[in-house]
């Protein structure tokens, strides 16, 4: 399968000015209706200006905008990969366990802890050069949601999948996602491996500190992020009425979820690697990669396109195509289509639609 790239993503950003025109449409067809309105009553302008058509207008509109969007793309450069080339770099290998159990959604770290280690991990992949990352997702039980791999754009595509129901059983059992990950690297890789847990703390099972210790002596490093405050918050969910509400225990008292800050530092030390706080300004994930990137590279073997072929003309031609078409269709409607009582019918509602 052939792997797709744009050359310059930078210029995938000129789409955001597509709600600008859209916007300055809307403008310029209030404008119009409120001259046209001091010189004739709105209800006698189909009469006076029979061949006026409002839907021709915005059909040239709908075919400016989507040459536009093949303009911006063909100058982002499309590249299919035509050619495989297997080569060894020197990196390291990195696993990353975030935790979705239900206390990631509290919101003491804006938007919550779920959504804030997920966007932490999409700029840690950005980073990423000549190493390999995989993805392991815990709750009661661990699963590995990406093998170990140097495709960045498969881990950001997985990553965005992730939330609190990928998991079925509730709870957090770190040990059990710090075993996953130390059989998940590459065998041939025999050091440069680090593991990143990314949790609240609130481990219900026994045996995280033990799993840190027996990855620590196969030269990997467990390093331990924490998502949340130690004040804690409550856990959001929504009611049986659509309206956000809060979990309760038993009693009916509202969960208040904490950050165990001394658990993941328990875990750290235990592995060998740092632990640091994540908060609303920071995440921790820039400190963990400088400590990373002090580590002992070894030769990672991959297979990567070395040669890309150029796709820009086929997004270019069939936008001319599209200019050339919205140039030549008039704003006014056909005079022998008009005969036509349908086709007449047709254009009046669209009319209608637009100048309504």
């Amino acid at each position: 399968m052939n792997s797709f790239r744009f050359e310059h993503t930078e210029f995938l950003y000129l789409l955001l000015l597509i709600p600008v025109f859209l916007v300055l449409f809307w403008l310029v067809n209030i404008k119009t209706k409120k001259a046209l309105s001091k010189w004739m009553n709105p209800v006698h302008s189909s009469t006076l200006m029979p061949l006026a058509s409002g839907g021709k207008k915005l059909l040239k509109l709908i075919i400016f905008l989507v040459a536009y969007s093949l303009v911006i793309f063909s100058i982002a450069r499309p590249q299919f990969g035509s050619k495989l080339t297997d080569v060894k770099r020197k990196g390291v290998e990195i696993i990353i366990a975030i935790d979705v159990s239900n206390s990631m959604l509290a919101e003491d770290i804006q938007p919550n802890r779920l959504a804030n280690a997920k966007r932490a991990i999409s700029r840690l992949i950005d980073e990423l050069a000549n190493d390999k990352i995989g993805l392991i997702v815990f709750a009661g039980d661990a699963y590995i949601q990406l093998p170990i791999t140097t495709d960045f754009g498969a881990a950001k595509l997985f990553l965005s999948s992730v939330n609190t129901e990928i998991v079925p059983r509730q709870g957090t059992s770190i040990g059990a996602a710090i075993k996953l990950a130390a059989r998940s690297f590459s065998p041939e890789v025999e050091k440069s491996k680090a593991i990143i847990i990314i949790t609240d703390g609130e481990n219900h099972e026994e045996g995280a500190s033990e799993a840190a210790v027996a990855a620590a002596e196969k030269g990997i490093f467990v390093h331990t992020i924490g998502m949340g405050l130690p004040q804690g918050a409550p856990i959001p969910i929504l009611n049986q009425f659509g309206q956000k509400d809060f979990r309760t225990d038993h009693e009916g008292n509202i969960i208040v979820s904490k950050l165990d800050e001394s658990m993941l530092q328990e875990i750290a030390l235990a592995g060998e690697g740092i632990y640091i706080r994540a908060s609303n300004s920071k995440t921790g994930l820039s400190t963990l990669f400088k400590e990373i990137n002090q580590m002992e590279k070894q030769d990672i073997e991959a297979r990567v396109y070395s040669e890309y072929e150029e796709q820009f003309q086929y997004p270019i031609a069939l936008a001319i195509v599209l200019l050339i078409i919205e140039f030549l269709l008039l704003n006014r409607k056909n005079r022998w289509l008009s005969r036509f009582k349908l086709v007449g019918q047709t254009e009046d509602k669209i009319d209608k639609n637009i100048i309504g």
